[in-house]
């Protein structure tokens, strides 16, 4: 039998225990709210009553355009950036496609300037949308595997931005 000044003692372990367990869930709550911020609804993909394919995306929680698609047959996830003047990839991810390199010069990025990698994309796939013979830049520096989805690629395009979202599909003409 426990004897009565144990009793503070457990209380105070039992209440030490509940904080850490409520602490540790917000953090799990806060880092998942942050994971998902890079997140968007898979890009919808239909057929206008012409025939044409066209894919909806929706902006995520940070205000971008994300979205898996694939180069080369190669499952990638793609950041659409208008004001990127080739799709642009991180050179470990280059190597993991296995790009051909050739030296590119120096490239102006919004970090500055930065020596740059060309190569060329054999297909780049978005939805039902298909580019082949894509220009691309590959950037050694450049974090992550996520690909910024250039005007090389999206010039081909007719893009409409309406409220949350961006329409694409093939340009008229």
């Amino acid at each position: 039998m426990s004897r009565p000044e144990e009793l503070p003692r457990r209380i105070g372990r039992a209440m030490l225990l509940a904080a850490w367990v409520v602490a540790l869930g917000l953090l799990a709550w806060l880092f998942d709210d942050l994971l998902d911020r890079d997140r968007a609804p898979p890009p919808r993909v239909f057929v206008a009553p012409d025939g044409v394919p066209s894919v909806v995306l929706e902006r995520n929680r940070a205000g971008h355009y994300v979205a898996d698609g694939r180069i080369d047959g190669e499952p990638v996830r793609f950041l659409v950036d208008t004001g990127a003047t080739d799709v642009a990839l991180p050179l470990a991810l280059a190597r993991r496609l296995g790009l051909e390199l050739r030296p590119g010069g120096i490239s102006r990025t919004a970090n500055g300037e930065v020596r740059v990698w060309r190569t060329r994309l054999s297909r780049v796939e978005l939805g039902g949308l298909v580019a082949h013979d894509v220009r691309a830049a590959v950037l050694p520096n450049m974090p992550g595997d996520e690909v910024l989805l250039g005007m090389s690629f999206l010039e081909r395009l007719e893009l409409v931005q309406r409220d949350e979202t961006l329409t694409l599909r093939p340009a008229s003409g």
